[in-house]
């Protein structure tokens, strides 16, 4: 019997437990609207010891016995061999690993995502080789990385420079100049690989402005990253597919405003834009390789991005669509010129509802969640997991957030400002008691808090301004669904 890791699988080896995942995430979810898959795992010491040996190349039991015999010297051979097969029959239950009689029939298990695959295969939710693990993986990782919090997602903006000009966009065009320089960036991914990084956030600007952009992603999948690239896709070629097609972990972000051509170019002031980007999205389609199209609505598609909904549909993409725009980074506010009126918010939420009939009770089942909430709990995921660079090496919080800079890689390395920053350890010391206003707020649990949303609105860049637009959607929020719930009474 041969097993091997599938190919579009990271496992990560934390000492004390081991932490699988896969790009199931952003592939067959957003492809298939199966909301349902597992697509993480958290495995003890001895499964961390287990998933070492295995690689993405078949090997036989008896040669992953002999392996993992050397940490359990006082086990016997035949003993291991059991629990090796158990627990790794147990993983390829939850697509992790696959297995086969012989080599051929192990590779040829390790199949690919695929537009051509309305749905996955079904996998046992029941089995679990995680036992003493019970609590959600991101719950898990937030109480044992508490004093000393881990970084798994980096986002890297490789450029400043943009080939379009999105009337929204929350940088300043005046700054769009820069490439990142490929030490810097090779660099970086040296020092992530130390640090147990998982996810590679590209962006720009547009990435595929850098004449490195492909060696960039080579990189990256030498290294093992799961990897999301941010791009407009004006400028997708032959060689940038190919080297796509050949990392498993690699899945792709496109913003499409409207099938209107007319209106998708007034957004990106680019006349042709629309159907070179609706063109590379088919031909990435064509090519198995996974993505998902993001809509923003803003006033000049409240009409239309509905069509963009539609049109992923029939090809089988998922579309994500919101209404969040938020101010420049240098505190400009022009480009919100462009964002929803609390009246259009109202008419897009009726929209949804007479689309998505579930709409208001999955909003109020989110909002249950939040209903108990700890004045102690942090306020979003910025400096406690996720963190980004910019092409010239300046670190700050969060995409958009530009202007809080927590350090720079090239004085310092990207551990020392993640384990020292003052103002890093400043952003980690905050709580939502730090929101006096939210706490108390009677909205509170139809708002999701965010800093880059107040620091960007506010004219000083204050992250604890409360923006009170997103005070009023919370209030529509809360005030549809009383509403829904008395008229089924």
């Amino acid at each position: 019997m041969y097993f091997k890791q599938k190919s579009n699988v990271i496992f990560r080896n934390y000492e004390s437990f081991g932490y699988i995942t896969d790009n199931r995430n952003f592939g067959y979810k957003q492809a298939n609207n199966d909301r349902n898959d597992i697509g993480d795992k958290i495995v003890s010491q001895s499964g961390a010891v287990f998933l070492s040996v295995l690689g993405e190349k078949p090997q036989t039991l008896d040669d992953l016995a002999k392996k993992i015999s050397m940490q359990f010297k006082n086990v016997d051979i035949e003993t291991i061999k059991i629990d090796a097969r158990e627990f790794y029959c147990l993983l390829e239950l939850d697509g992790f690993v696959v297995s086969g009689e012989t080599l051929q029939e192990c590779n040829e298990k390790d199949s690919r995502f695929s537009y051509k695959v309305m749905k996955p295969k079904n996998e046992n939710k029941d089995c679990s080789p995680t036992k003493g693990f019970e609590k959600s993986t991101q719950e898990f990782f937030d109480e044992y990385f508490e004093n000393e919090p881990q970084l798994t997602n980096l986002h890297i903006e490789i450029t400043s420079k943009c080939n379009e000009r999105c009337v929204h966009c929350y940088i300043p065009h005046d700054n769009k100049v820069n490439h990142i320089k490929p030490d810097l960036f090779y660099n970086i991914l040296e020092q992530c690989k130390k640090m147990n990084l998982l996810h590679v956030t590209l962006s720009g600007g547009e990435p595929m402005m850098h004449n490195h952009f492909i060696d960039f992603l080579k990189k990256c999948n030498e290294y093992n990253f799961s990897v999301n690239v941010l791009s407009n896709l004006t400028l997708l070629n032959k060689d940038i597919i190919e080297e796509m097609k050949r990392n498993c972990l690699l899945s792709v972000q496109v913003s499409l405003y409207s099938m209107d051509s007319n209106i998708h170019d007034a957004i990106t002031q680019i006349k042709g834009s629309f159907e070179k980007t609706k063109n590379a999205i088919l031909k990435l389609k064509d090519n198995d390789i996974p993505l998902q199209i993001s809509c923003p609505i803003m006033k000049q598609n409240i009409n239309c991005y509905n069509d963009v909904i539609d049109w992923g549909k029939t090809h089988n993409i998922n579309v994500g669509s919101d209404y969040v725009i938020i101010a420049r980074y240098n505190h400009t506010i022009q480009n919100l010129s462009n964002r929803l009126s609390i009246n259009d918010v109202k008419e897009v939420i009726n929209q949804r509802i007479v689309s998505e009939p579930n709409y208001l009770e999955l909003m109020e089942k989110e909002a249950e969640k939040k209903k108990n909430m700890n004045p102690e709990d942090i306020v979003c995921s910025v400096c406690h997991s996720s963190i980004c660079i910019a092409d010239n090496g300046n670190v700050y919080p969060c995409a958009g957030w530009q202007d809080y800079v927590v350090g720079n890689v090239n004085k310092k390395s990207l551990n020392d400002i993640w384990n020292n920053s003052i103002k890093v350890q400043y952003l980690r010391s905050l709580c939502k008691r730090d929101f006096p206003k939210c706490i108390h707020c009677p909205e509170s649990e139809f708002c999701t808090m965010c800093m880059v949303r107040n620091a960007n609105e506010h004219p000083l860049g204050d992250p604890l301004a409360v923006n009170e637009y997103f005070c009023n959607i919370a209030k529509l929020n809360k005030k549809m669904v009383l509403e829904s719930k008395c008229n089924i009474l």
